[in-house]
């Protein structure tokens, strides 16, 4: 834009430069060739007296005397067709001269100036000088260029003035655009300082306020999944005192366990919605301590189920560029898909290793395999709501990785969670 305007400006001043500079070069010849022709007009009427008076030598001698001190060619043609002076042919603005009028001519040599001069006693004669064109053009050059810097001066400072003005225009634009950056980054902090033309003004304005707006829209629906998660307890509550109900302390103990995880589930999730705050540094989560304990978590609920389990971990610990919390959701998610869509007795393989420095989570199973289209966020062929593989794409884009689907070598579903490493 700051180059634009700066090339608009530069457009408009040559224009107007031309506009103005080319009438005033042509002045500025014509002007000359005038001045020229009175100097020689005057000097040939300087000899009208002595042509009309004296005799043919003095005459010539004066001729002769004016033609070295204008250094110009004089001619004087008596009436009785003597030519004193400078050789010359008789043209016809001389004869024209000759018959009383006196004239100014266009002549391949230059400009032809002929003077008539009446009282002499034989009829009338003719004084002729030519101004050549080296006399017409003087000082012309040097103008013309006087002119052309004084151009590119103008056009110089009119850039410059453009470039400040623009430079006025864009700074403003720019801050506008990096704050809508930050604000698509989730930088709900950042405002733009109004500046600039009153249109700019106002569009900072409505940028801040929209931004404003974003913020008590998010506090608004965060306090809605803070209140929904809080009906929970409720319900848990209830759990819990079933639990405690039962005659098997072992059965007790492990549906207490389950309840209290499912608690302290909820509650984080409500602290989250709530207070989510920037983290401080990078997100870090150790992959290998994650993934054991959640498959451990599932392996009770498998030991029902008839399903067989197999687990295959690198040796810990394996940084990755997510937090617990989430690592821990995208591998619940990723598991209890297996119990959601596979028939019970149906075995599944679980495998963390790396490659290429990155973690790379791998849950197989041998259930009759994934439908496409699962992976899209709120799509569900099972009755489901969705979410599971989407919260697990989302914890794999995150860290700067991916999540991929495939068919395993069983012919079920193999779900593979690539994970980065922290970020610096």
């Amino acid at each position: 834009m700051r180059a634009r305007l700066a090339l608009l400006a530069a457009a408009v001043s040559v224009l107007t430069l031309v506009a103005f500079l080319v009438p005033l070069a042509l002045l500025v010849r014509t002007v000359a060739a005038d001045r020229a022709t009175l100097r020689a007009t005057a000097d040939a009427q300087s000899l009208v007296t002595v042509v009309g008076t004296a005799d043919p030598t003095t005459i010539r001698l004066t001729v002769e005397q004016l033609a070295t001190e204008s250094e110009r060619s004089v001619t004087v043609f008596l009436p009785d067709g003597t030519v004193l002076g400078a050789p010359a042919p008789r043209t016809p603005a001389v004869a024209l001269a000759a018959r009383g009028q006196s004239l100014t001519a266009e002549s391949g040599r230059g400009r032809e100036v002929v003077i008539a001069v009446q009282g002499h006693p034989d009829g009338t004669g003719v004084i002729r000088t030519v101004v050549p064109p080296a006399e017409l053009t003087a000082g012309v050059t040097r103008s013309w260029l006087a002119l052309a810097l004084l151009g590119v001066l103008l056009v110089l400072i009119g850039l410059a003035v453009a470039d400040r003005l623009a430079r006025t225009l864009v700074r403003p634009i720019g801050e506008l655009s990096a704050v809508s950056h930050r604000l698509a980054n989730a930088e709900l902090e950042a405002r733009v300082t109004p500046a600039g033309p009153p249109e700019l003004r106002e569009v900072a304005g409505a940028l801040n306020h929209l931004a404003g707006r974003i913020q008590v829209l998010l506090v608004q629906e965060r306090e809605e999944v803070a209140d929904l998660s809080h009906r929970l307890r409720t319900p848990l509550t209830a759990l819990r005192l079933e639990a405690e109900s039962l005659r098997d302390p072992e059965d007790a103990a492990r549906v207490t366990a389950a309840v209290d995880g499912l608690e302290r589930a909820v509650t984080g999730l409500i602290r989250q919605a709530r207070w989510r705050v920037p983290t401080a540094g990078a997100a870090s989560a150790d992959a290998a301590g994650v993934v054991a304990e959640r498959v451990a978590f599932w392996s009770v609920l498998a030991e029902d189920t008839g399903r067989a389990v197999t687990l295959d971990l690198a040796p810990g610990p394996l940084p990755v560029g997510v937090p617990a919390d989430e690592l821990a959701a995208a591998v619940d998610a990723l598991l209890g898909n297996v119990f959601a869509h596979t028939p019970d007795g149906t075995a599944f393989a679980v495998r963390l290793a790396t490659e290429a420095g990155r973690a790379v989570l791998t849950v197989a199973d041998e259930g009759p395999g994934m439908p496409p289209g699962t992976i899209d966020r709120g799509a569900s062929t099972a009755g489901s709501t969705g979410l599971g593989l989407d919260i697990a794409r989302r914890a794999a884009q995150a860290s700067g990785a991916r999540l991929t689907l495939r068919t395993a070598p069983s012919g079920g579903a193999e779900v593979r969670l690539e994970l980065g490493p922290p970020r610096p």
